[in-house]
């Protein structure tokens, strides 16, 4: 073999390479015809066949160790449970592996994610092992297997899982039987010329060792122990520093621009950071700059994965309503406007103002025609889905590939460029399943699988032919003539950090079966990383800020600033941002002044008047204009859910409480009628287990209570009253509110006197102390004193006009039920109306709706985003912007 080093060849290296192979070939007497010129990456196939095209010699097969495989055989299909190198069904093999394992069995039912991360760690390891043991030749197999055993050795001690798995991966590795590459040590060319980058690859090493061929070996890695001192003669860098992601995304962005205009076309993008040089790519896409991007787009973070993950999602036994809405928001418009244009917008309306979390809850009969039967079409689609058991793969593959097509999405996915990926890594393209995997999966394991094989697999985007920048990780920037580099990423965390270790293996056993260990990765990712500053104009960028973590450069950057000075040439200087400065000027926003009085409400209600009271604008934006902000339908019990739960409940029970009873029946009693509010409000046990405790601790406290107002002579009178009057102050506008209670007490137990007084109770689940803060201030507070009005108003025109008194009743005190009097609720009542009456009549003249931009309204205010209130001239931002 003959080794000859092309580092310090100037220029593009694939005329030298080509130069050097023919001049040996010629003095060895090779016929370059038969032989076979082995480059590193498939990348590399057109440089070399266009530098052997140049000259006038005839072109050896150009390939690399796989092309070259495939062309000479195809591959068998590999069948049973041998390791497939897809990660989808390899995971499947390894759940299958594990729970044949007693030491296994019990972990799927302890902790079911943990043992698919189990799988997937199983599944990885094998495949790894799997590769390497490609790279062995047929005759040494044996001997590898040997090796590899006695270095995994027993099974046991610490580590014990690990050891076992590591054990179980190996042997899966061992029995697959099909090896793509062994076609290669059987082959026998005029020649091997070999070319290095990167590091030796260890099949090319045995292939040129064991065969009787001549061999060329052009190694274009840097010389010596320190590969930048290498490239540290050649090299044109220059370095920025910015402050963090963002600016570190701008700079490079501007940077890869500035270069175009500088130095040409193409320019490397190296992909070191991911997610980074996603945001790059991003802001080229706006300056309209041709890209490939050769790293690839994981398919979870696709569309069309989320429009399979959402079909899922929307058939789980524990789907919301939200999760129904989002799979049919993914289903094309052909399918959603079948029924009737707006058939969508009005389900999904309903939905949210019935507070329906659960797809059980939902009424078909409260739904208009078209909402209905758009909602029965959901039901038909998902019915595949649900409810069907433990299935097989590939009786899931069928379900699920019925639901695309009755939803329309399976056509959709067909035409979109990454949908056919999406299919294929499912096998959802007609790939015969039936003798495979015969493991049986419940809904929620195949669902998992599915985000698995999505997070998986990966597809590289339509690119144009001839692009100014390209994406790419390091090691394919290598041996390639780009006019320019830009390099983000190069901080301490990212570039030149000690890799990660394999994830069963130590670094002894990891030698022993041919995998590199981490001194080696690491190594290799310094040579490439010497490669790259080679020659090419390169800018490396790091960011001093990881999200408020501290950043240092990379210690690679420390070593080149100390190889630069041992060959004699100076530190680069921080470069200048390229990004260019425009100057906008500043367009405050002043405060919005609506009229409208052609839309003032025909009634309104106390959470109306308070919206009024408290900012003019929020009323203007709310309840004129009717703007709301769309709820969740998550299916979590919330805190308002528990409340309108609890007012049902309360209600229930006095329905059937017309005298005082026993306290043991009382407590019976609400409980039962805790339940049927439950089940009338479509409440599971499970979404309602948080609150099931505060409500055990409610109960005694609530019947303490109620049994010392039957001792004062309290009476309940009745509950859930719905009023609507029209006061005379407000010109033909209805006040509306329904009262949660109305009992009747002694003048004794309020303000003093005799005879009964009317009470109006409202409940509270909220804060005690923020309610006697309410009521600290009567003319503040507008809830009580709203529906004291309503029961005057009701009085007088009932001509029954009597002693009234006003409390909020907080449920959720942690000692005792708690009644706050709003005192003299009277007077506030009718100052309310006067106050709301004399406002409703300067809206109707036309006066302004003021943003008052004041308090806490507004740092919890929806119509926040449309006043405006960070952007006001004359006022400072506060809080947080909606």
């Amino acid at each position: 073999m003959m080794k000859i080093f092309l580092w310090d060849q100037p220029g593009d290296p694939w005329p030298a390479a080509v130069s050097a192979a023919v001049r040996w070939a010629d003095d060895h007497g090779v016929a370059l015809r038969d032989a076979v010129f082995l480059v590193p990456f498939a990348q590399h196939l057109p440089l070399a066949r266009k530098a052997w095209a140049a000259s006038d010699r005839w072109m050896p097969r150009v390939e690399t160790t796989q092309t070259l495989a495939r062309s000479i055989a195809p591959a068998e299909l590999p069948s049973g449970d041998d390791i497939r190198l897809d990660t989808a069904l390899d995971t499947l093999t390894a759940r299958r592996l594990l729970r044949s394992q007693s030491a296994f069995a019990a972990w799927l039912r302890r902790d079911p994610r943990a043992f698919d991360q189990a799988a997937q760690t199983l599944a990885q390891t094998a495949q790894t092992i799997a590769l390497a043991l490609a790279d062995v030749s047929p005759s040494q197999r044996e001997r590898y297997c040997a090796a590899g055993r006695a270095a995994l050795g027993a099974v046991g001690g610490i580590g014990g899982s690990e050891r076992h798995m590591a054990r179980l991966a190996f042997e899966w590795a061992a029995a697959t039987p099909v090896v793509a590459t062994d076609v290669l040590f059987s082959w026998r060319p005029s020649a091997w010329i070999v070319v290095q980058a990167g590091g030796v690859d260890a099949l090319i090493q045995r292939l040129v060792e064991e065969g009787a061929a001549p061999v060329l070996w052009i190694d274009a890695d840097p010389p010596g122990v320190d590969p930048i001192l290498a490239a540290a003669p050649r090299t044109q860098v220059q370095i920025q520093v910015c402050s963090g992601f963002e600016d570190e995304a701008q700079r490079a962005a501007a940077q890869v621009l500035a270069d175009l205009a500088l130095h040409g076309a193409p320019v490397a993008l190296i992909a070191q950071d991911r997610l980074l040089a996603r945001r790059v790519r991003a802001l080229l896409a706006r300056q309209g700059v041709p890209l490939r991007d050769e790293t690839g787009w994981a398919l979870s973070t696709t569309r069309s994965a989320a429009a399979v993950m959402s079909m899922l999602r929307a058939s789980s036994p524990t789907a919301t309503v939200d999760d129904v809405l989002d799979a049919m928001k993914s289903w094309p418009a052909t399918v959603t406007e079948s029924f009737d244009c707006n058939a969508m917008a009005e389900l999904e309306a309903t939905l949210r103002r019935q507070h329906w979390a659960r797809p059980a809850a939902v009424s078909t009969q409260r739904l208009s025609a078209a909402a209905a039967k758009l909602w029965e079409l959901a039901a038909q689609v998902t019915e595949p889905l649900r409810g069907a058991g433990a299935q097989t793969l590939a009786t899931w593959s069928y379900r699920l590939r019925s639901a695309l097509e009755a939803s329309g999405l399976a056509a959709m996915l067909a035409a979109d460029e990454a949908g056919l990926p999406v299919l294929s890594a499912l096998h959802l393209s007609g790939t015969d399943l039936s003798s495979a995997h015969p493991e049986t999966l419940a809904l929620a394991d195949y669902a998992r699988w599915v985000d698995a094989a999505l997070e998986h697999s990966s597809y590289v985007p339509a690119s144009p032919e001839a692009p100014a920048v390209i994406v790419l990780p390091a090691a394919r920037a290598m041996l390639r003539p780009f006019a320019a580099v830009v390099w983000p990423g190069a901080d301490e965390k990212r570039l030149g950090a000690a890799p990660s270790p394999h994830l069963l293996l130590n670094d002894a056993e990891a030698e022993t079966l041919g995998l590199l260990t981490a001194a080696q990765r690491h190594d290799r990712e310094l040579v490439a990383f010497a490669q790259v500053l080679r020659g090419t104009p390169i800018t490396l960028m790091r960011r001093t800020d990881d999200e408020g973590e501290p950043l240092s450069a990379s210690p690679w950057l420390e070593r080149l600033m100390s190889a630069l000075r041992q060959v004699g040439r100076k530190a680069p200087a921080q470069a200048a941002d390229t990004r260019i400065e425009q100057l906008v000027p500043s367009h405050p926003v002043a405060r919005p002044l609506p009229s409208a009085p052609t839309l003032l409400p025909a009634r309104l209600s106390a959470s109306a008047c308070e919206a009024l009271r408290a900012c003019p604008y929020r009323f203007f934006a709310l309840r004129m204009l009717g703007l709301q902000a769309a709820d969740e339908l998550d299916g979590d019990v919330e805190k308002r859910d528990y409340g309108t739960w609890l007012h049902a409940v309360l209600h229930r029970f006095h329905l059937a409480r017309p005298q005082p009873r026993e306290s043991s029946v009382d407590v019976s009693a609400l409980a039962a009628a805790a339940i049927e509010s439950q089940a009338d409000l479509c409440l599971s046990d499970a979404d309602f287990l948080p609150f099931s405790a505060t409500f055990e601790r409610f109960v005694p406290r609530y019947i303490d209570w109620l049994q010392q107002r039957d001792r004062e002579g309290a009476q309940w009178l009745d509950g859930e009253r719905d009023w609507t009057v029209y006061p005379a102050l407000w010109h033909g506008t209805a006040m509306h509110g329904v009262i949660d209670r109305i009992d009747s007490v002694s003048a004794h137990d309020t303000a003093g006197g005799d005879g009964p007084v009317t009470q109006l109770i409202d409940y509270k689940t909220g804060s005690t102390q923020s309610l006697r803060d309410k009521v600290k201030q009567p003319q503040e507070d507008t809830q009580l004193p709203f529906y004291a009005a309503l029961a005057i108003e009701q009085g007088r025109s009932a001509g029954e006009i009597g002693p009234l008194d006003a409390i909020y009743l907080s449920l959720d005190d942690a000692k005792q039920i708690v009644e706050v009097r709003h005192p003299d609720v009277a007077h506030s009542a009718m100052s309310l109306v006067e106050g709301l009456g004399h406002d409703l009549v300067r809206l109707r003249g036309g006066a302004a709706l003021h943003a008052l931009g004041e308090g806490d309204a507004c740092e919890h205010c929806d119509a926040r985003g449309l006043c405006r209130r960070d952007q006001w001239a004359d006022v400072p931002a506060v809080g947080a912007s909606r």
